[in-house]
């Protein structure tokens, strides 16, 4: 792309976070709040001002499109347009803004595709407003429910019913859980986004091409219970120690996971919280209750499954041998998604004929690209480059980077068939 178009979007970059800026740190652009609301006003006006038209579906999620379309099926290149508190002006923006810079483009050197192409800008992909992720794409395939709709932002306490409405959704499409835009309008959908991690930085490489995004198996609240005892009076033999018992889990999953990567198996494991009942917290008492979380990832269901069974198998161990019993609440699961792998190649193969490895790099994040994958539709990522990982104030995804994406992106887009 010129040097008009990187100036261009550096200035889109700048102006959104200059009106979504947190008064604290970082960005603020909640799921069907001001900060996301601003974002879509912005790109709409810059889509207009670029001769492109602009509607909104009945999820409140944003379309842009030539004014030529002729509204067959097209490929559609989205992105979500929140961002959790205080986080990054990259995360989700990056990919809107590349797919807007690639419309006009195309659209200014009038260049015609196989295929129309749309951008979509999504609402409502972070879970830390709702609990709930890919809200707008799922609200769009039909995927939210009643129980859904329900639920609340965790600081402002609206239900999401209520903010979808506030921003132009249609209720009783969503609770009927139909498709908002015809199922057969989707031919297939790109996203590029920042990776979220820092492998392509230590890899030095600018892009990286998703070959899928890792699924996830997890359980909010699992409960170690024991019995609580004074610390000076009790054996070892005789203790039901929960916070024992829990760390010798924690630490028996670490090395199955140290294991099963060194066999080739693809696989995340986090616990990421974990504490004592802190009504009970007492330097000479031994804990009765540990409650923690559990989440699994992997690219590969079954390894999933094998994984978390692994995990059950020496709870049961655990729970003979320190007297101690584990309560799990609802298992939450999450589907793998593949990325299609035709469009996989043919990014790789655009990506090494712009000077870089096309390196394949698993998506640990979830994105919206699972959504419509997991829905049949064929789709693809392009991952950018970005130092300090994401949700946090300090992403530092480097312009030169988002331009070489965007050519990629653009380029690729010319030739993909079906």
């Amino acid at each position: 792309m010129s040097t008009l178009w990187k100036h261009l979007a550096q200035r889109v970059f700048s102006e959104i976070a200059e009106i979504s800026r947190d008064p604290e740190i970082g960005i603020t652009r909640e799921s069907y709040g001001a900060g996301e609301n601003a974002a879509i006003a912005y790109l709409s006006q810059f889509a207009l001002d670029n001769g492109l038209h602009v509607r909104a579906d009945r999820a409140g999620n944003v379309i842009y499109q030539r004014a030529d379309d002729d509204g067959q099926p097209a490929i559609w290149i989205g992105s979500h347009l929140d961002s959790v508190p205080q986080g990054g002006n990259y995360d989700g923006l990056a990919g809107v803004v590349a797919g807007l810079l690639c419309l006009c483009r195309l659209d200014q050197l009038q260049v015609q595709t196989p295929r129309p192409i749309r951008v979509l800008g999504l609402r409502g992909e972070e879970s830390a407003w709702f609990g709930k992720s890919y809200m707008g794409s799922r609200a769009l395939m039909g995927g939210l429910t009643a129980t859904d709709l329900a639920l609340t932002n965790r600081f402002s306490k609206r239900t999401l019913g209520e903010a979808m409405q506030a921003v132009g959704a249609d209720l009783d499409a969503i609770r009927s859980q139909q498709w908002l835009i015809e199922r057969e309008q989707f031919a297939g959908y790109l996203e590029v986004h920042i990776e979220q991690a820092e492998s392509l930085e230590k890899m030095g490489q600018a892009i990286g091409v998703v070959p899928g995004i890792r699924g996830n198996l997890r359980h909010n609240l699992v409960r170690c219970l024991g019995e609580d005892g004074h610390s000076g009076a009790v054996s070892r033999e005789d203790r039901h120690d929960s916070v024992f018992a829990v760390s010798e889990l924690v630490a028996r999953i670490d090395r199955l996971w140290g294991e099963w990567l060194e066999n080739g198996r693809d696989l995340v494991v986090t616990v990421g919280t974990l504490g004592t009942n802190a009504a009970h917290h007492a330097v000479s008492r031994i804990p009765g209750e540990v409650s923690f979380s559990l989440e699994i990832r992997s690219l590969h269901q079954p390894t999933l499954e094998a994984f978390h069974a692994l995990i059950l198998a020496e709870i049961r161990q655990i729970e003979g041998q320190r007297q101690v019993r584990f309560e799990f609440d609802k298992r939450i699961d999450t589907q793998p998604a593949a990325m299609h792998k035709p469009w996989v190649d043919a990014l790789a193969r655009m990506t090494r004929e712009h000077g870089w490895e096309g390196v394949l790099t698993p998506s640990g994040a979830g994105h919206d690209a699972a959504v419509f994958a997991n829905a049949g539709i064929p789709s693809a990522m392009l991952f950018i480059r970005n130092q300090h990982g994401s949700h946090n104030p300090f992403e530092a995804m480097e312009l030169d980077d988002f331009i070489e994406a965007s050519e990629v992106l653009y380029h690729t887009l010319q030739e993909l068939t079906l």
